[in-house]
Order: C-alpha cells, then sequence, then structure tokens
C-alpha cells in the first residue's frame, strides 16, 4: 500500500485522509516470533459487529470508525459521522481490522513517547493531591 492510495473502503479513506494521509502499516503474522507484529492499536480503523439483540428496532448493527482506546468495559471509536462512542464488550460480536495506521507499540515512538510524559503528568498529579490532603485531616486518627 502507499500513501497515495491505499486499498481502503470509502468510509475508511475519508477518515485516512482527515487524518493527514499517514503511511497504512501491515501485521507481520509470520517469520521469528520477535519480528511478528499483530493485534489492534490506538488509531486502528476497525469495523464491530454489534449484537442485534442489544440494539434499539431498526439500528445499524456494524460501527465503522477510529479505534480511539480499550479498557476492560468497553471499546472507545470515533466513528464515522464524528460520534464518540463507548461500546460495552458484552455486546461486540466481532471486530474486524481495516487498517493499522500507526506502527505496533513497541515500535511506535510517538506513542511511547506519550506515554512517559502522561506518566509524568499522573505522577505530578498524585504528588500535588498528596500535599494539599497533608496535615490538619489526619487528627480523627488513632495509632
Amino acid at each position: 500500500m502507499t500513501n497515495d492510495s491505499p486499498d481502503l473502503p470509502e468510509w475508511a479513506l475519508s477518515i485516512w485522509e482527515t487524518l493527514g494521509k499517514p503511511e497504512v502499516c501491515e501485521d507481520v503474522l509470520t517469520g521469528p516470533l520477535l519480528d511478528r507484529r499483530a493485534g489492534m492499536r490506538r488509531d486502528d480503523l476497525v469495523e464491530v459487529l454489534l449484537d442485534a439483540r442489544s440494539l434499539p428496532k431498526d439500528a445499524e448493527e456494524w460501527v465503522r470508525g477510529r479505534l480511539i482506546g480499550t479498557n476492560k468495559m468497553s471499546v472507545e471509536i470515533l466513528d464515522t459521522n464524528g460520534i464518540y462512542r463507548y461500546i460495552a464488550r458484552d455486546v461486540i460480536v466481532e471486530v474486524r481490522l481495516v487498517a493499522h495506521l500507526r506502527p505496533a507499540y513497541i515500535d511506535d515512538n510517538e506513542l511511547l513517547q506519550f506515554e512517559r510524559e502522561d506518566q509524568k503528568r499522573r505522577t505530578k498529579i498524585h504528588e500535588d493531591v498528596e500535599k494539599k490532603t497533608k496535615g490538619g485531616d489526619d487528627d480523627h486518627l488513632w495509632g
């Protein structure tokens, strides 16, 4: 695939263009174990099939868009209409990877830098909270 015309569905092309036409990365599924790179990652273009029983009548069963994040309970997607959606894992039947727009986690220097900076920010917030809550409020504790 090239930056000029990756083989993507029409809905995915518009997202790809909006993101500045990044390089489309491919999974490496064979070869030495250390060289293999597969799995869902942030900014992937995905299609998610939802359990029809969990949807209102006549609702679309497929959600298409960019994977923003995941956690234990849900998958976060920015859909083709620009709506930020949290989808409960319990109602997901299938997830189809359409394209990776970022390299594999271990090779993604931008993401690793972001996570380092985010961790520093979170540590500072925790330290600030501890400083603000220390002193005076512990008078009720014994020991």
